[in-house]
């Protein structure tokens, strides 16, 4: 069943709310973990969608998996090569497990990933790089099949610095033969915490976060205890919905740096940011100023904040302008935004959105994780009610979402 969620508008947000941990971060962690023996420990496990699904793709893998006090423990080694279809196509993160899975087996045959319809997004950055390092590629059948003998260090250049493609190469670079050094890498936070993790188990990883990484390949991968980062794209959610309700929000268990292009943003349009260690706190009493937006790989600014800004800047005072560089099919969030009375054109990968208008709350859809999360805002500051249809895509990247906004006073229910 459809699950969908009814907000009132006119809700100015205020109080504490604690981000979890990174979403983006604790999926390729999860894959990684296939790689080690031994036991190993993930504390302050997000409850979301995406975390129960690749959680039951690794124990369909032959790992054991247990959940307790927030934690989920993995043991044991993997035993198969082949993960099944109906967890592969539910979220593109599955894709992760290939690298690890041809590291340790061998070989490796999985269906190509599904996620959000948010562009074509395509993996042959990630074969390329196996490629690189001396495995064969073959397709048959909607799969990818992925063979070596034993992997083998080498220069792997990306023509893109895509992160699914920098984590998966550095999952297989981890236990080959010699030292592999990937070039034009992604520099993302989430790609830093991999490594980390990874280096916990007793891996050879340096120069995570800048566009060189050096992989040394180990002959094994052990026991750990490891916490992820914070989530910065729900941090950042939270500083937009307080900043569009007019509000006054203290956001706990953030990392200031990472959300430094967001927060930039923020301060362009008149909203103030005060940046403490592991917090920030967001507000706004005047009016909201256009801004123009660029998404980019980071350290630019996200292109999993494109949306929730799009739904703030609806009500600015003046005409946006956001370019999205970053996926080819991202603006289908638009079309609900445009049901609630925003004023926005696109033509092809450019919005304009003209500002100074009142959202009328109605009956919407979330297309994507991040659309829905757009949705919300608006249905925040919007005139009367707005239900969001689809909101289990919310429930993919935001744990406990509906829960936390009632926790800043905002009237919302989940049916």
């Amino acid at each position: 069943m459809d699950l969908e969620v009814i907000v009132e508008g006119k809700n100015r947000l205020k109080g504490e709310v604690k981000v979890s941990s990174s979403k983006n971060s604790i999926l390729p962690i999860l894959a990684a973990s296939l790689l080690g023996e031994g036991t190993r420990v993930i504390t302050n496990i997000p409850l979301i969608k995406d975390v129960e699904v690749i959680s039951r793709l690794i124990k369909a893998l032959g790992i054991k998996v247990t959940y307790e006090d927030n934690s989920l423990k993995f043991a044991g080694v993997v035993s198969e090569q082949h993960p099944p279809y109906e967890l592969v196509r539910q979220i593109r993160a599955s894709f992760l497990v290939m690298g690890p899975l041809l590291a340790r087996q061998g070989m490796v045959r999985l269906a190509l990933p599904g996620g959000c319809a948010i562009g074509t997004r395509p993996i042959d950055l990630h074969l390329k790089g196996f490629q690189a390092l001396g495995a064969s590629i073959n397709l048959s059948g909607g799969d990818v099949i992925a063979r070596a003998d034993k992997l083998t260090g080498n220069h792997v250049y990306l023509d893109y610095p895509s992160v699914g493609a920098t984590e998966n190469i550095i999952m297989a670079a981890a236990l080959a033969d010699g030292t592999t050094y990937i070039e034009n890498a992604a520099l993302e936070p989430e790609i830093v915490d991999l490594a980390c993790f990874i280096n916990s188990m007793g891996g050879k990883i340096s120069g995570a976060g800048s566009n060189v990484i050096k992989i040394e390949g180990v002959k094994e991968l052990g026991s750990c205890h490891y916490s992820p980062i914070p989530d910065r794209i729900e941090a950042g959610t939270y500083m937009v919905a307080a900043a569009a309700t007019g509000g006054d929000v203290l956001i706990k268990n953030v990392i200031p740096e990472h959300l430094k292009a967001i927060t930039a943003k923020l301060t362009e349009s008149n909203t103030q940011v005060l940046e403490e260690d592991n917090q920030v706190r967001v507000s706004r009493k005047d009016e909201i100023r256009p801004v123009y937006i660029k998404t980019l790989p980071y350290p630019g600014f996200p292109t999993d904040m494109q949306a929730q800004f799009m739904a703030y800047l609806s009500r600015a005072d003046g005409s946006s302008v956001i370019t999205e560089s970053v996926f080819e099919n991202r603006f289908m969030h638009v079309a609900e935004l445009l049901r609630m009375g925003a004023k926005i054109k696109t033509e092809g990968r450019t919005a304009v959105i003209k500002g100074n208008n009142e959202l009328t709350g109605t009956t919407v859809k979330a297309t994507d994780l991040r659309a829905g999360a757009a949705l919300l805002i608006a249905g925040l500051t919007a005139r009367g009610s707005t239900k969001i249809l689809n909101s289990e895509h919310i429930d993919r990247g935001y744990e406990n979402i509906v829960d936390k906004l009632k926790g800043l006073g905002a009237t919302i229910t989940r049916h």
